[in-house]
């Protein structure tokens, strides 16, 4: 197998607990705790433009209400998506892909980039992000991992930039889903934590699949699955894990 060329640790929405989610704030406060490698959730807006946001609605993390996805950029980005979080954060927007994407070709980070389609939208939103990525990280040496839950998103995906590395995120371990991954092309699998052992990630290793899993906040747990051999662990708990560290202590 070919070097797997993505930091250990990721933070998962940035910083997403101890900032606001999905936002520039919450990945330069990953960065302050040494992090180089991020989680982080992207859908399209109306008119096309892709953006951070997890949920499908904006009530839970921003100002505004209703569907994302019915709404334009314009509007979009006008929202205030920290104040939720705490008002040190007040005002703080949701960022575009593209305002992400550069913040981390400054800085060399990498990125896990999850495809999050508002439902209706699954292969649309796979080839406007994939499309995407080819443009902004054109020239880089180590392009974002693509995933998703939804095989449609990762469809679109691999038809548009099939360079793109892409992978399956699982959170049961429901019938067919290893073959999906593999019919997908891609290059790992991301499960809930709970659901790696040592013999998944054995068995993925021997088809050329690498494991990954989120989310991943107790030491106990980050070391069962460091000695299963995963290749990568999405926390939120970027205070408590060094990312430079193999190993975890109390």
């Amino acid at each position: 197998m070919q070097a797997w060329p993505y930091p250990l640790w990721l933070a998962h929405r940035g910083a997403g607990k101890l900032a606001p989610e999905n936002t520039l704030a919450a990945f330069r406060l990953g960065a302050s705790h040494g992090y180089r490698a991020y989680e982080c959730d992207v859908k399209l807006s109306a008119d096309g433009v892709p953006f951070l946001l997890h949920d499908a609605t904006l009530e839970r993390t921003t100002n505004g209400s209703g569907v994302a996805g019915n709404r334009p950029w314009s509007e979009l980005s006008r929202l205030d998506a920290g104040s939720w979080h705490s008002r040190t954060y007040a005002g703080e927007p949701p960022p575009s892909l593209e305002a992400i994407a550069a913040w981390l070709l400054r800085n060399g980070f990498h990125l896990d980039l999850e495809i999050k389609p508002t439902p209706g939208t699954e292969r649309r939103t796979g080839e406007v992000v994939a499309a995407a990525c080819r443009r902004l990280w054109a020239g880089q040496d180590v392009p974002p991992l693509l995933s998703s839950f939804q095989p449609e998103a990762l469809a679109g995906a691999r038809a548009t930039a099939s360079e793109l590395p892409r992978a399956l995120l699982i959170d049961t371990l429901r019938d067919g889903w290893y073959e999906e991954a593999l019919a997908l092309g891609c290059v790992a699998v991301i499960p809930n934590y709970r659901l790696v052992d040592a013999a998944l990630v054995e068995r993925a290793r021997a088809d050329g699949l690498r494991v990954l899993c989120y989310t991943v906040n107790d030491p106990a747990e980050a070391r069962r699955l460091l000695a299963a051999g995963v290749a990568g662990l999405i926390t939120d708990a970027v205070d408590r894990f060094s990312p430079d560290a193999a190993r975890v202590v109390d």
